[in-house]
């Protein structure tokens, strides 16, 4: 799979090439109608082999290997690989063990194993955050739980750009929020005393929403194969609902009961026009990339829905020159006046007063992830008649802006009217 990737990245750096020269050569009276229709054509064939690669690279992120998570763990506890893939086979047994034929499926050792995390489960979060019985909710093996949330990340935008902090226990945080902007330094003379100089600064509140994955439900005949791999398959369908949801509180989230979104959290940078009500313009993309601060501005860039890229794509210069540019390599990416972009389907679409784009350095976002992850597993009748097995995971997460300064995100709002 990784040569097929291989090998269209280099169709598409082609591709981005040539368009890429026909930009830097056509100006003026050169940048013809034919010369536009062409430049178009290899923006479309651009987006076709952009799919492609994207379906690929989140099949590889989905197939991770055992080892390369053994060694991620290794790292951080300082045992050796081989004995981090030997616990983790473990734990997949167990799992495996348990999603197929729930607590009586397991062997003495290995339901010593679940009590054990359940038993830590009710320790840090209390009696109520487990459940009991041969479905019992269990504390799901940190391995699991980590790669449930790296999974996350293939569903939705704001994981990949924010800050993310991962905690144990799921105790409120007080997180520090400084405001820096306006400090400077001083010229000090010799043996003089230094000035004092405090920063502005204060604490978001970070905590530990609550969230349910629902019931997913998984054919008998699935868990019966032993080809199938259960732990993966139960952990990507649980980790997509999961990421559907946070996503989209964690881009417009209320703050209320819930996590505040960083387009609820972001400061006004630019108002469209009367008139624009499903558009924008070259000067808004200036007025609003000058809204944020320069302090933040090496680190930008925007964020939004995937119709407003397709507003944005058709956007021209005075002289008709697309402002989007394909990136050639990996490391050159698309760009929008020199700044590269973050799809988000959780941003509002363009409409009368819709807050459509978000510009500014997003790791002043932080999402803090608890790892405890309780998974439940249902075998009643109310699955068994229609050979199902229900699976329902249970996870807490918070997020929003630590930023004291508000200038280090802006956003385009649509005109009203």
């Amino acid at each position: 799979m990784s040569a097929s990737i291989q090998a269209l990245r280099e169709q598409r750096a082609a591709k981005a090439k040539e368009a890429r020269n026909i930009l830097d050569t056509k100006t003026g009276a050169d940048w013809t109608p034919d010369v536009a229709a062409s430049v178009d054509a290899v923006y479309a064939e651009i987006d076709r082999l952009d799919e492609q690669i994207a379906r690929l690279d989140r099949q590889l992120v989905i197939e991770d290997s055992l080892e390369k998570r053994a060694g991620n763990i290794s790292d951080r506890s300082g045992r050796s690989v081989d004995e981090e893939v030997h616990n983790l086979k473990g734990e997949k047994e167990i799992f495996n063990a348990w999603a197929r034929g729930g607590m009586d499926a397991l062997t003495d050792e290995q339901r010593t194993a679940v009590r054990a995390r359940r038993d830590e489960a009710r320790r840090l979060y209390g009696a109520q955050s487990v459940g009991t019985g041969s479905e019992g909710g269990y504390l799901a093996p940190r391995d699991f739980a980590a790669t449930l949330l790296e999974r996350m990340d293939t569903f939705g935008g704001m994981r990949s750009v924010a800050t993310v902090i991962q905690t144990d226990g799921g105790n409120a945080i007080d997180y520090p929020t400084v405001d820096e902007t306006g400090e400077e330094g001083e010229l000090v003379g010799e043996s003089a005393a230094a000035s004092g100089g405090d920063i502005a600064f204060g604490t978001v509140d970070i905590g530990a929403f609550k969230y349910s994955s629902k019931i997913v439900t998984v054919p008998i005949e699935l868990l019966q194969d032993s080809r199938i791999d259960v732990e993966a398959y139960v952990n990507v369908a649980l980790a997509r609902r999961i990421a559907r949801i946070t996503n989209r509180h964690f881009t417009v989230g209320t703050g209320t009961n819930q996590p505040r979104g960083a387009v609820t959290a972001s400061a006004v940078g630019r108002t469209g026009a009367a008139g624009q009500t499903t558009s924008v313009t070259y000067d808004d993309f200036v007025e609003l990339e000058h809204a944020v601060d320069p302090a933040y501005r090496n680190a930008a860039r925007y964020m939004f829905h995937d119709q407003t890229l397709k507003v944005v794509k058709k956007l021209k210069d005075s002289t008709g020159r697309p402002l989007w540019r394909p990136g050639v390599t990996g490391g050159d990416p698309n760009d929008i006046l020199g700044y590269g972009y973050t799809l988000n389907q959780q941003m509002p679409v363009m409409a009368p007063g819709a807050k459509s784009i978000l510009f500014g350095d997003f790791k002043k976002y932080l999402i803090r992830d608890v790892m405890a992850v309780t998974l439940f597993r249902f075998a009643d009748s109310k699955y068994m008649e229609r050979g199902q097995v229900g699976f329902l995971a249970w996870s807490r997460h918070d997020g929003d802006l630590i930023d004291a300064s508000n200038d280090a995100m802006k956003h385009y709002a649509n005109a009203a009217s």
